[in-house]
């Protein structure tokens, strides 16, 4: 579904990725992991169309999407879920998840249905529709962030720390949300994420970044029982 081939991207004259190399099959869940400032944001803008990368090829479903403005690039089925959920806080949780389906304003039908999915999806966006998205708490607007996300219909849905600055109880039930997704309805999932354990228990696969170069990839189980991963980021050596 994704093949990224040699992807360099730069701020000014500073390299953040270093020929990157990946790819994510269809109804795949890929974890891609790493420290502070590895480099695993500026890779999901640089796929999304927000950054452009200075070298290499991005290919969604065999198209080229290097240089593709970014709302055609999620027209051609790519959301991201911002770092910081990057809600709208003076709108509505209605007027939010509109912005996120501006791909179907002229398709009532779809618009509506899509809308209805989310609602369904999470009950709680459902009850509080007219209220301002800045009155929720992290984890309301985490799925608010999420909804939003879904109403451009995507076939690849890209997560970045749906975790930061939510309560260990929150954590893992946004956890087991995303992964009722990627079960439930197909979805292609990439997430990153600094919470190494739980994104490596979810994940078919999943690549290691380390200054801005993958330095590792395979299986969940098999970077779980790394003793290098365990020793960085698993903390358990």
């Amino acid at each position: 579904m994704l093949e990224i081939k040699n992807m360099q991207v730069k701020y000014g004259a500073v390299v953040a990725l270093h020929d990157v190399s990946c790819h994510i099959q269809d109804g795949e869940f890929v974890s891609l992991i790493g420290l502070n400032g590895a480099g695993k944001s500026t890779f999901l803008k640089a796929v999304s169309s927000l950054l452009k990368p200075a070298a290499g090829t991005v290919a969604f479903n065999g198209k080229t999407i290097k240089g593709l403005p970014a709302h055609k690039v999620t027209a051609l089925g790519i959301a991201l879920c911002p770092e910081g959920r990057m809600v709208f806080p003076s709108l509505s949780v209605s007027d939010n998840l509109d912005m996120g389906g501006f791909l179907y304003r002229k398709k009532p039908a779809v618009f509506k249905e899509t809308k209805d999915m989310v609602y369904a999806l999470f009950p709680r966006l459902s009850e509080r529709r007219n209220q301002l998205a800045g009155t929720f708490s992290g984890g309301e607007q985490q799925m608010l962030a999420i909804g939003r996300a879904l109403m451009s219909r995507p076939k690849l849905l890209m997560l970045d720390e749906p975790s930061l600055g939510l309560s260990p109880l929150l954590v893992s039930k946004m956890f087991q949300f995303i992964y009722d997704l990627h079960k439930n309805m197909g979805l292609t999932i990439l997430l990153v994420e600094q919470m190494a354990v739980l994104a490596l228990e979810l994940s078919d696969r999943a690549y290691v970044l380390d200054g801005g170069r993958i330095m590792m990839t395979g299986t969940g189980e098999e970077l779980k029982r790394n003793p290098k991963i365990q020793d960085i980021y698993l903390g358990q050596h």
